[in-house]
């Protein structure tokens, strides 16, 4: 853990001086919006009036791709899409590559929402759903359903969201901002802290962080372990766009949010969901929202959370049964 000395070069996140306007929340459109449609050419795509995408409808997935804020025209995936799942681990073992290369099944829900399936197999004792759902015209939320074949311990889905060069900013909330005398606060990943750094959710998940697995290939990672998270909310802010995507998840089903530095060229933010042992045929469910918004301070990004987890807990967000 790094102490305030050498954290007090890193810089609160400002994302923007304005007050939220009408583009921050717009107003529900109408329900056939608030859908997938399914295309003769293999995909399931989706017009919110805000946000336009595609998901492709194939035996591989790279999550949500070719999406564009409709009102400013600005692109917002990169390479590997966003809310696409990336690596799998449980205790010191890595499952292959990423789940992006897993074959796999999908379709489209009575509701409008795309369901994705990957079957278990002889190397991968896992079945996982992801089901992707418009709950706002700027919202999008996904659901990782997964059922154990044998017992799995400190499972964890490592979900990637890789965003274009113009969302170059990434901040993650934590509990103690050295640039905030301590209190609460929004923390830019800045260089001199390190190339690729981890907030987790409390000190009882660094053994999961530390035990190996993320050094196993391809492309091993060594984490600079950063301050706590306060909630699991990460942003990456667009300042040429005025646009902010923020990503969050209640704290039972994050255990981590992670990035490289300020201006690195991934432009990613990821998401350890998870992070405990399941047993044998039991099958666990974890949420996480997607909210691309304009004009958005801190105060405003933290409000979105607090929405979604108010939502969460009066049942009005809608789910898919473990």
């Amino acid at each position: 853990m790094f102490s305030a000395a050498v954290l007090i070069g890193a810089m609160v996140c400002t994302l923007g001086a304005a007050a939220a306007g009408p583009a921050d929340k717009p107003a529900i459109g109408p329900a056939d919006k608030l859908r997938f449609t399914s295309t003769a050419e293999g995909q399931y795509v989706f017009d919110t009036g805000i946000l336009r995408g595609e998901l492709h409808q194939a035996d591989k997935t790279l999550g949500l791709t070719s999406v564009v804020h409709i009102p400013s025209g600005t692109k917002l995936d990169g390479t590997y899409g966003i809310f696409s799942y990336y690596r799998v681990f449980t205790t010191n073992k890595r499952y292959g590559h990423a789940a992006w290369e897993w074959p796999c099944v999908s379709k489209l829900l009575p509701d409008g929402a795309v369901q994705i399936f990957w079957p278990a197999d002889e190397n991968r004792p896992i079945e996982m759903t992801a089901t992707y759902r418009l709950t706002g015209p700027n919202t999008i939320d996904l659901e990782t359903v997964v059922k154990a074949q044998k017992n799995l311990p400190q499972f964890e889905v490592f979900l990637a969201s890789y965003f274009r060069e113009a969302f170059a900013v990434p901040c993650v909330y934590v509990g103690e901002n050295p640039e905030a005398e301590g209190k609460p606060g929004f923390l830019t990943a800045k260089k001199p802290l390190g190339d690729w750094q981890m907030f987790p959710r409390d000190q009882q998940v660094l053994p999961i962080i530390r035990d190996g697995r993320w050094q196993k290939e391809p492309n091993p990672v060594e984490w600079v372990i950063m301050p706590h998270m306060a909630a699991p909310v990460g942003v990456r802010r667009s300042a040429p766009a005025d646009l902010t995507a923020i990503l969050m998840a209640p704290p039972e089903d994050c255990f981590a949010i992670s990035t490289p530095y300020e201006g690195e060229g991934h432009y990613s933010l990821y998401m350890s969901l998870f992070g405990r042992d399941i047993k044998a045929g039991q099958k666990i469910k974890a949420r996480s929202r997607l909210v691309i918004a304009a004009s958005t301070s801190n105060d405003r990004a933290l409000d979105l959370y607090k929405e979604y987890m108010k939502e969460l807990r009066a049942g009005t967000v809608s789910n898919t049964a473990p």
